[in-house]
């Protein structure tokens, strides 16, 4: 059934759904990468697309970007849509120098100060875990595509522009080796609801280094981490 959020209908809507931040990175990965798609969702300018990859259906929808967005639209995903997987795709700030741009992490682990989890249903932890089962598939599809992939518990945070968070500490003390908006939202729903939940990152600035991938790049630059994501629900 449709949400105040999301047009389409039940049927629409894949079992396991890619989410990246961008509406047009969504495109993107439509027009790229499936076959007989269809647009199935545009309200909010939140694209979602169904159709195929190598004859596997999936949807790929867009999240928005922090905490409130993909909380909003994974719950209605899992609840409302019976989705099992949600696998993320997104940009991500490395902590250390030693995180090239473009480099992929596997958020294992989300670490955050977010009060969403404890907004939400009183859950009043720091640290929240993805799926092994859908890591460990990741991995090896890693491996068998000859992908370097760094597993990681990695930052959460609902600041874009931090004044006060040290890069090098969160590395060195919490062993976070790269920032991002949306894990900490989308693991609870998962553990909340008993789906799946994985993340996969491509760095897209190093916040030691100070350097960054240009903004086109964000949108259309990260076909390692769209593929591996996608080889890996086959």
């Amino acid at each position: 059934m449709p949400t105040p959020h999301n047009e389409a209908l039940k049927e629409d809507i894949s079992k396991t759904v890619i989410m990246p931040g961008d509406p047009m990175r969504a495109k993107y990965i439509a027009e790229n990468y499936l076959s007989d798609y269809k647009l199935v969702n545009k309200v909010r300018g939140m694209y979602a697309y169904t159709g195929y990859y190598k004859n596997k259906r999936v949807t790929v929808m867009a999240h928005g970007m922090g905490n409130p967005s993909i909380g909003i639209y994974s719950y209605e995903l899992y609840k409302f849509y019976d989705v099992d997987n949600i696998i993320r795709v997104g940009s991500a700030g490395a902590t250390t120098d030693k995180l090239p741009l473009k480099s992929i992490v596997l958020a294992e682990k989300s670490y955050s100060k977010s009060s969403y989890a404890l907004v939400q249903n009183g859950t009043c932890k720091k640290v929240l875990s993805s799926s092994e089962i859908l890591n460990d598939k990741i991995i090896k599809t890693a491996k068998d595509l000859n992908v370097n992939v760094l597993k990681s518990i990695v930052y959460n945070s609902d600041a874009f522009y931090n004044e006060t968070e040290n890069p090098s500490v969160l590395f060195k003390e919490y062993g976070c080796s790269a920032v991002e908006m949306e894990t900490f939202a989308l693991f609870h729903n998962a553990n909340v609801l008993g789906k799946k939940a994985a993340c996969l990152l491509t760095i897209s600035d190093n916040l030691v280094t100070k350097e960054s991938l240009s903004s086109i790049d964000r949108q259309t630059g990260f076909d390692e981490m769209i593929k591996l994501a996608l080889e890996s629900i086959l």
